[in-house]
């Protein structure tokens, strides 16, 4: 079926507000337009209550690495088709990297140069797109980038930005809800000197513990399979973390790091604590904030990382849950609730030992964030995000260059979702600040790094970034949603980084430079 074109009038913020009655209207419009496509989508999902918790949290074990007679450090990940037991003697067809589901995490340090020899054990082509690193396009695992089977692939490249929560997934297009769904992903986490000095939680696995969440559907008896479509894309009524259902976290330690990611290819979650505790949010998606942030809730697209803090007493329990609103997705009820976004999730239940050993006192500055100066602003951009899977009116076209950047000027990027459902808004190579929402200041939350956003319906985010280093007129990076459904439909676009003067070597599109 064609992207459905939903006849509805844009009604547009901050410029006039949806009344209460317009906004059950134009829901209601979308929903019927939905339904008559066949993406109506699943029902409601609540799962709060009814997790056992009976299965110890898996930790992705640590990339093995060496170091060549360079400095290099040089690591192995083979992408490969397997089966996975995620109910015991039930297996599933699944796909990871040095393993059958998800890969293992890379680790590295501001200043090392590292490669990764990718190699495809698949009986079809793939790419690794390194989600949120800076490095030439050439090395970024796009869609331009693909490593046949029993091809390897060896990019290499220089860590130069600071202590991050990264992650490393395929980027085929067309096909990367699918890659990603069958398994394939890791996270990459980067270190530097500031962020080691902080005493933050940092044993991998014991109190620093990567939290990969992913939705899915199962069989009565235990086989992963396919979840319901809507039109997000697939929404699954059951959790995975780290690939383990219904899983406990046994903690050790009085202060414990999670790494949250949204490895999930459509679902946005709500993240909150069951007995009402703050979040505690010291990082997004490219480092740390300036300083630790209370909140009833993160919201994470996919795509979107966040490191949290949590704080235990000896012997208690507590459970992390996703609570997710029409309120909070910034959507109408009923169109809300087609796209899992009424959905509420147990996720992880974290178990404090009877003894904890103390922690560190959290530093009250975390980081320095030097702010853009909007006076430096040498290009303004546009990208409107539609109902038809398309960015300013334009499927992504692989032959086609929509935007040619000059190297090292500072540049604002103005998304609107001109849509009733939210979208996400991914830029490669770059970590962006966000300037303002509707042209108000962003939340506390969104302060700091970033390089997806989650863009709710009938908002407009200014965007400020600056593309510091590596130029390439012939090969180009990607923006695009990261609903992945909707990048394989065409919702993705093409820039290149050039010298000034100079110009992109593949065909050449639109280019909003003004």
């Amino acid at each position: 079926m064609p992207a459905p074109r939903i006849a509805v009038t844009a009604i547009r913020r901050p410029k006039a507000a949806l009344t209460a009655l317009a906004a059950v209207a134009a829901g209601a419009l979308v929903a019927v337009a939905f339904a008559g496509c066949g993406i109506a989508g699943p029902g409601p999902v609540d799962t709060v209550g009814t997790v056992d918790f009976d299965r110890p949290l898996a930790i992705p074990p640590l990339a093995e690495s060496t170091v060549d007679a360079d400095g290099t450090r040089v690591f192995s990940l083979e992408a490969q088709a397997g089966t996975t037991e995620f109910e015991p003697g039930v297996p599933s067809d699944t796909w990871g990297f040095n393993g059958t589901y998800l890969g293992p995490t890379l680790v590295a340090d501001r200043g090392e140069r590292v490669r990764v020899d990718v190699t495809n054990s698949l009986d079809e082509p793939t790419t690794v797109h390194w989600h949120g690193m800076h490095l030439p396009a050439e090395m970024d695992g796009g869609p331009h980038q693909m490593v046949d089977p029993d091809a390897t692939w060896s990019p290499t490249w220089a860590i130069d930005q600071p202590a991050a929560t990264l992650w490393y997934h395929p980027h085929p297009h067309g096909e990367t809800e699918e890659h990603v769904a069958r398994g394939l992903a890791g996270m990459f986490l980067l270190h530097d000197p500031e962020e080691r000095a902080l005493g933050l939680p940092s044993d991998y696995g014991v109190d620093d513990i990567p939290v990969i969440v992913q939705d899915t559907g199962f069989s009565s008896d235990g086989r992963r399979e396919s979840p319901v479509r809507g039109y997000a894309g697939g929404l699954g009524d059951e959790l995975l973390v780290n690939g383990t259902r219904t899983p406990y976290l046994d903690a050790r330690s009085e202060l414990v790091r999670l790494r949250l990611l949204n490895a999930s290819t459509a679902r946005t979650y709500g993240f909150t604590w069951s007995d009402d505790r703050p979040v505690e949010l010291i990082a997004t998606d490219g480092g740390l904030l300036e300083a630790s942030v209370p909140l009833d809730r993160i919201v994470l697209s996919p795509g979107e990382r966040a490191e949290v803090l949590v704080r235990l007493t000896p012997g208690e329990r507590v459970v992390l849950r996703s609570e997710m609103t029409a309120e909070a997705a910034g959507m109408v009820g009923p169109v809300a609730a087609m796209n899992g976004n009424t959905d509420s999730f147990d996720v992880l239940e974290v178990r404090a030992a009877d003894e904890l050993a103390a922690a560190s006192p959290v530093p009250e500055h975390l980081a320095t964030i030097e702010p853009y100066d909007e006076a430096d602003v040498a290009t303004t951009r546009t990208f409107r995000l539609d109902d038809s899977f398309q960015i300013n009116g334009h499927a992504m076209d692989m032959g086609r260059i929509d935007e040619t950047v000059t190297v090292d000027t500072l540049e604002r990027w103005v998304v609107t979702n001109d849509t009733e459902v939210p979208h996400s808004f991914h830029v490669h190579d770059v970590q962006f600040r966000v300037a303002s929402i509707d042209g108000a200041p962003p939340p506390p939350e969104l302060a700091g790094w970033k390089d997806t956003i989650h863009a709710e319906p009938h908002r407009e985010y200014e965007l400020l970034m600056r593309f510091e280093d590596y130029t390439d007129p012939d090969t180009p990076y990607m923006y695009h949603c990261h609903l992945l459904w909707h990048e394989d439909q065409g919702m993705m676009g093409q820039f290149a980084v050039v010298e000034p003067g100079t110009s992109a070597t593949m065909t050449g599109g639109t280019d909003h430079e003004h």
